[in-house]
């Protein structure tokens, strides 16, 4: 089945397709994407991720067209941040 993983950097954004087999999870598809190895800074114990906006667990089955996405943390002052500009 053909899935997708997303992951946005502060300067750039990555998506990704490629094959899963049936039965693959949220964890394999980050596993077979290349992200842990490409962006160390990434870490899936601090890091949230999700399936199309919606936060999903590791171990969720993903079905054809997902798109898993792996978020970034928001600023702690990032509401305070928005109200300054």
């Amino acid at each position: 089945m053909k899935v997708g993983i997303a992951y946005a950097r502060p300067t750039s954004q990555i998506w990704r397709s490629f094959e899963m087999p049936e039965g693959a999870t949220v964890r394999d598809v980050i596993d077979r994407s290349g992200l842990l190895r490409d962006f160390p800074e990434l870490d899936l114990t601090a890091n949230k991720v999700g399936i199309f906006g919606t936060v999903a667990k590791l171990d969720k089955p993903v079905k054809e067209g997902d798109r898993v996405e792996i978020y970034r943390p928001i600023h702690p002052d990032a509401e305070l941040l928005e109200k300054k500009t």
